[in-house]
């Protein structure tokens, strides 16, 4: 249960670390990619991935698919934190679990049983919910943490396409993965410091490396704590989504005083209720 909650934790942490870095006038487009440096050097010294097992025939579509993917949703949770705070955006990326179910649905035409439905259902109601702005607040962005629900359930169904590649451990991918999305992020950066004449500043380096470690620790708990309930997975599924998003909600209201309708407290309620549908409709 410790990993587990260790995971719930640094995930929340990632949240809180972007909302803290706009009192320092960041740039959240360098913090990206230096997160990235240091989340290699940690996948590195901690899974010793073996390159060399790497070759032509390893699956490259999706290791490019997820390494663009994953620094640009990144950067639209930063916005999506900025724009619409923690307890929102971290409610939506819980619930872009929805997307690789309603994809195993329409795609790959898995049966779905009563509770799954009624989780979907849910979820999308929550979402609705979530999401609506109060009258009186005319800058309720939505755009961005639906792109980021949006964007993280597509990442989400590459992860476990890569998960059926055993030819390579699980780990070693994640690497590439990580090495592809550090050179998107430059590449972005780069575009920002030679047309934009965006300034290279240190605080970034620093704000990127409490990203990369709370961020590679949220994947290695959470990868940990799948080891120790290897026999009940729903447990580390159910734990996760529910923890961020209850824990998230503490935070954004307590420490930073987001404000939230009772429509919204409402929607972040039924996704916790559609969560636990979903936890059932794999239990049957």
């Amino acid at each position: 249960m410790l990993f587990l909650v260790l995971s719930i934790i640094c995930s929340v942490v990632v949240g809180v670390i972007f909302k803290i870095t706009r009192k320092y006038n960041t740039n959240p487009t360098q913090i990206v990619a230096f997160n990235y440096v240091f989340a290699m050097l940690l996948c590195y010294f901690t899974f010793s991935p073996d390159l060399k097992e790497v070759t032509v025939n390893s699956p490259w579509i999706i290791y490019i698919a997820i390494g663009v993917l994953l620094p640009a949703v990144f950067l639209f949770l930063v916005a999506s934190i900025k724009h619409m705070g923690i307890v929102k955006t971290d409610a939506a990326q819980r619930l872009s679990l929805f997307i690789p179910i309603l994809a195993a649905w329409f795609i790959f035409k898995e049966e779905f049983n009563s509770y799954k439905v009624i989780g979907l259902l849910t979820g999308f109601l929550a979402l609705l919910f979530i999401l609506k702005k109060q009258a009186t607040n005319t800058g309720n962005k939505w755009m961005y943490p639906a792109i980021v629900l949006f964007g993280f359930g597509v990442i989400d169904i590459l992860f476990k396409q890569i998960a059926l590649y055993t030819t390579l451990p699980y780990t070693t991918s994640l690497f590439v993965v990580f090495a592809i999305a550090l050179l998107v992020a430059v590449f972005i950066a780069a575009y920002e410091f030679v047309i934009k004449k965006a300034r290279f500043e240190s605080k970034n380096i620093l704000f990127g490396a409490l990203v990369g470690l709370f961020n590679f620790g949220n994947i290695l708990f959470y990868l940990k704590a799948h080891k120790a309930f290897s026999e009940n997975p729903s447990t580390v599924f159910a734990g996760m989504n529910m923890g961020v998003i209850i824990l998230g909600s503490v935070v954004g209201l307590l420490f930073f005083k987001e404000k939230l309708s009772k429509i919204n407290f409402v929607g972040i309620i039924l996704a916790l209720i559609s969560i636990i549908f979903i936890v059932f409709s794999q239990l049957k």
